[in-house]
């Protein structure tokens, strides 16, 4: 196991480098690990056999570790999230019946706290790439990204009629009741044609309960805070109209009506937001970017790898 992995390796450097009481020494001065009759395995032993095993791999965490911590610090933000990732292990793991304290020994972890330690230690890594690749972001990328996807924020009303659906339905049933949900928001369409007011048919139809008392308002719209087909049907709109056609998304079936739009934020404003739209657009749509951004900052800390056999396994990896 990785964890287990890092402490042999941790525990072993220690004792060569500092001692742990009096190591016994060969007449060639290699010192002794251990021995039995017949057999005696020294450090150097032991040093090739793990670096036959995952050697390199335990090297190249300990220079990242390090790297993170040395970027960034510990912090009160870090921590919450960090923690928020173990309640979320720890509900899952006990919901589907298993003692989270025996996952976590079968793992290799004393205790949640030092599971939470590397927990801590991968937002720390993740934020280490996610900066490097901020910093390596064009001015043109940023300008593109802001032409293209920035939109002053909208307010709208809506209503929803959503599906009377249940878990036990058979396909037919479910079909159904969408169909049945689908017809009481065109009829509330019509009803709206009529000239009845909008504000009112939302406070006695939607199914929005966050937005019905306002008589469907919602404020602050962006492409990120609503679903796709709200977003592209109310953008569509002029201020002052609604949808002819009812808007389906995965929350059911919406009646539209756009009130207003802000102007488009400036530049300067959103900037480090649209540093970290482009920066998560590239992760998700690159699985590699990770490895390769990391060997790209093992470089700008000048990484030499001294051991030709680890230097070897490291190049063929990352070539």
């Amino acid at each position: 196991m990785k964890k287990k992995g890092i402490i042999v390796m941790l525990s072993i450097c220690l004792f060569l480098t500092v001692g742990c009481g009096k190591v016994a020494e060969l007449k060639n001065g290699e010192q002794v690990v251990g021995k039995i009759n017949g057999k005696t395995v020294t450090a150097n032993d032991l040093y090739e056999e793990l670096k036959n095993k995952g050697g390199t791999s335990v090297f190249i965490n300990m220079i990242d570790d390090f790297i993170a911590n040395k970027e960034i610090k510990d912090s009160d933000s870090i921590k919450t999230e960090a923690k928020s990732q173990l309640d979320q292990l720890k509900a899952q793991y006990e919901n589907a019946g298993q003692d989270f304290k025996e996952v976590l020994k079968n793992a290799g972890y004393a205790n949640e706290d030092a599971l939470l330690k590397v927990l801590i230690l991968d937002i720390k890594k993740n934020k280490v790439v996610e900066n490097f690749l901020k910093d390596h972001i064009t001015d043109d990328e940023i300008n593109d990204y802001y032409d293209t996807n920035i939109e002053g924020e909208l307010t709208a009303r809506h209503i929803l009629i959503t599906p009377e659906v249940k878990e036990d339905m058979t396909e037919e049933e479910t079909s159904k009741a969408k169909e049945n949900a689908k017809k009481k928001a065109e009829n509330i369409l019509k009803k709206l044609e009529k000239g009845e007011k909008f504000e009112d048919l939302a406070k006695k139809n939607s199914d929005d309960e966050g937005s019905k008392k306002n008589g469907g308002l919602i404020e602050n719209i962006t492409k990120d805070t609503v679903v796709e087909p709200f977003y592209n049907a109310t953008k569509k709109l002029k201020d002052g109209e609604y949808t002819k056609e009812v808007v389906e998304s995965s929350y059911g079936y919406h009646i539209i009506l756009r009130v207003s739009q802000k102007e488009k934020p400036k530049l300067k404003d959103v900037k480090e937001d649209i540093l970290e739209d482009i920066v998560s657009d590239k992760l998700s749509s690159d699985s590699t970017l990770t490895t390769t951004t990391w060997v790209d900052i093992r470089k700008k800390y000048k990484l030499n790898i001294e051991d030709s056999k680890i230097k070897k396994e490291y190049n063929e990896l990352n070539s």
